[in-house]
């Protein structure tokens, strides 16, 4: 046999492969591996497509037969895209837009998504891929009107509870029943006194100096409450102050702080303008107190409507941008 006739044979061998797999090659798995891709784990695209664990590693492993090569590498809990895995999840992307496109051109402008979203939120929730998500939802969707009501984080977990709201935006600190949540931000709080405090302006304190100290708290800093890791840090270190002050809401706490009722724990985040202009001053520990974590939160039993759902999976997809973003920038740091 010639060489000729033995190249031509190859090709068609090849060609007739690749025909195969235009034909097998289901578009759910790589659905599913788009959202394993974007997610960059395997719980978090299983929640963004509401179905199991297990059923999207077995979409996963149908994907990487039919395909004949591994696309994720794994590194104990976390895994990695392979190189071949980078260039399924770019063509994924490009079809998924394409898939999209489809849809608008049969259907036009009367296909738009429209509705109306509820949503919950604690006050002062600073967080740029909050406001980045907003404002790219409504370019997206501009016929969703979106509802903000301003509440307190128990408050927005008992309405979830009872279906009266699309997500919530606040803290949880113990998991609850039926509420699925992903945190948005991470809040370090510490502890600030204000410009008639006697210690405003103090430098080198001890902390074992604030043990005596009167505060001003949150209503839900107490053991079991939203806020009570500044409950618990405050008792191990042996603080023996009285709560002289008491507010659900943040902007009332600073208000207080300041007045001089007493010290408050705060996040510090908040604070830099106060600080700059000389209304409150940092105390020790220099660390800062706790971390305590701000969530999406939704319930998972609740029947959403279109608008409802594709708010909720954008929320979530822009969460998983940002966190996948923070991913890559430590691993490059390390």
């Amino acid at each position: 046999m010639s060489s000729k006739n033995s190249n031509e044979e190859l090709m068609q061998a090849r060609w007739g492969g690749r025909r195969f797999l235009n034909d097998r090659l289901d578009w759910n798995l790589l659905r599913t591996y788009l959202a394993i891709g974007q997610e960059g784990s395997i719980s978090r695209a299983a929640a963004r497509l509401f179905i199991t664990q297990s059923a999207v590693s077995q979409s996963l492993k149908r994907l990487e037969e039919q395909l004949e090569c591994a696309l994720i590498s794994r590194k104990g809990p976390r895994f990695d895209l392979t190189e071949a895995g980078e260039e399924i999840l770019r063509i994924a992307e490009e079809m998924y837009g394409n898939v999209s496109r489809i849809g608008s051109a049969i259907e036009g402008p009367q296909d738009d998504v429209v509705g109306k979203v509820r949503l919950l939120s604690i006050s002062r929730v600073q967080s740029t891929v909050y406001d980045d998500f907003l404002a790219n939802f409504h370019l997206n969707h501009p016929r969703v009107e979106l509802e903000i009501e301003v509440m307190r984080s128990s408050d927005i977990l008992s309405s979830l509870m009872q279906k009266t709201a699309t997500v919530g935006v606040g803290l949880c600190r113990i998991a609850q029943p039926k509420l699925e949540q992903r945190c948005l931000i991470r809040q370090r709080y510490a502890f600030f006194c204000g410009k008639r405090h006697r210690f405003f302006g103090v430098r080198g304190l001890d902390l074992a100096e604030l043990q005596g100290e009167n505060f001003v708290s949150f209503t839900s800093d107490q053991i079991g409450g939203n806020l009570s890791p500044l409950t618990v840090f405050r008792d191990q270190q042996g603080f023996t102050g009285k709560i002289v002050a008491s507010s659900s809401n943040f902007e009332e706490i600073r208000r207080l702080v300041i007045a001089g009722f007493g010290i408050g724990c705060l996040p510090e985040h908040l604070l830099d303008v106060d600080l700059y202009n000389g209304m409150l001053w940092r105390l020790p520990p220099r660390d800062g107190v706790s971390d305590v974590d701000i969530h999406l939160l939704w319930n998972r039993e609740q029947k959403m409507t279109h608008a409802e759902t594709v708010f909720l999976e954008s929320f979530q997809h822009a969460i998983a941008v940002a966190e996948q973003s923070v991913d890559q920038k430590a691993d490059q740091e390390d």
